[in-house]
């Protein structure tokens, strides 16, 4: 049942009856629930305000454990990045100084891929997180090209140490005849007496002088070029091509114990010591060639001597004597 209402008429002095029409009930239950709906939408834009449906906190959620593992992953990439900054350094202040090969520039080792449109897949989905993810991919391509340079430059390394192992193996770095005591230099490089004409002329090697049939080595890993023997000047020769530019020579044998084309190693027997062609007494005559240059050979003794037998040689082969052939 309705509720009856009543005011106090003061002209009247009575109560009279309060009469509501339909238009006041409509106005007053629209006014009503524009009230309502002011407050629901106060309400509802205080509780977004500070507080969030399932589904945005699950995003939100999700968002800062992305965001967690993305600076994760960036802190692997920079550690990465040191990484491949210390190969590049030890490459070029250390290999490469040592095979004698020239340091890698800066610019190809840090020069980029060129342009987004790289990314243009990416950049036409119109990610949230762009700018992180182009960031992340561009220092991931960069680390590819830096490791993939590394890696052909230790290619590069490898087989110039293998040249480099087999220069040093073909070096003339030992005598060509056993002399521990050092007593069979007799004659050095350079200016000395010519023992048929007894004048001043150009040695363009040492003698050693030795009994005859004494084993003549090979001072350094190569191939036999020439065996040859002559009536006068060198006699019984041989030449051991040694590549790299150097070239052995060994003159006034007695025999020889190789054939041309054949393969020898350092220390290998290649002959026996005798007094052939312009020689006057039994010795071995023995040149470096280097580029096609004689040297003194005397520079090269260095792997089966002290240093102090070093200098003793230096000092016998300086002697301006009569040489021997």
């Amino acid at each position: 049942m309705a509720r009856i209402k009543y005011y106090y008429d003061t002209e009247t002095c009575k109560y009279e009856r309060i009469k509501v029409s339909r238009w006041d009930v409509f106005l007053n239950s629209l006014g009503f629930l524009a009230v309502s709906l002011i407050m629901g939408i106060g309400l509802l834009m205080a509780y977004n305000a500070y507080f969030d449906s399932p589904k945005e906190a699950a995003l939100k959620k999700e968002n800062e454990e992305l965001k967690l593992y993305y600076d994760l992953m960036n802190n692997e990439l920079e550690d990465l990045k040191d990484m491949i900054a210390v190969l590049e350094d030890r490459d070029d202040d250390v290999y490469r100084i040592i095979m004698e090969a020239e340091p890698i520039p800066s610019s190809v080792r840090n020069s980029g891929f060129g342009g987004t449109d790289r990314y243009k897949n990416l950049l036409e989905k119109n990610l949230m997180q762009e700018d992180l993810i182009l960031s992340s991919m561009k220092k991931i391509e960069l680390m590819k090209k830096q490791m993939y340079i590394q890696t052909k430059s230790y290619d590069e390394i490898i087989d110039l140490a293998n040249k480099k192992s087999l220069m040093l193996a073909s070096l003339p770095a030992i005598q060509p005849v056993s002399n521990k005591e050092l007593k069979r230099l007799s004659s050095g490089f350079g200016r000395r007496i010519d023992p048929v004409y007894k004048i001043w002329k150009n040695h363009t090697g040492v003698d050693f002088s030795a009994e005859r049939g004494t084993p003549i080595y090979a001072t350094g890993d190569g191939t036999i070029v020439k065996v040859k023997t002559n009536i006068g000047g060198y006699g019984k020769e041989i030449e051991i091509d040694h590549g790299f530019g150097y070239v052995t020579k060994y003159a006034h044998m007695q025999d020889f114990n190789v054939r041309v084309g054949q393969k020898v190693k350092r220390g290998d027997c290649i002959g026996f010591v005798g007094s052939t062609g312009k020689s006057t007494a039994p010795h071995l005559h023995y040149e470096v060639i280097k580029n096609g240059v004689k040297v003194n050979p005397v520079y090269y003794f260095f792997q089966d001597i002290t240093e102090e037998e070093y200098e003793k040689l230096l000092e016998l082969s300086s002697i301006e004597n009569q040489s021997l052939g």
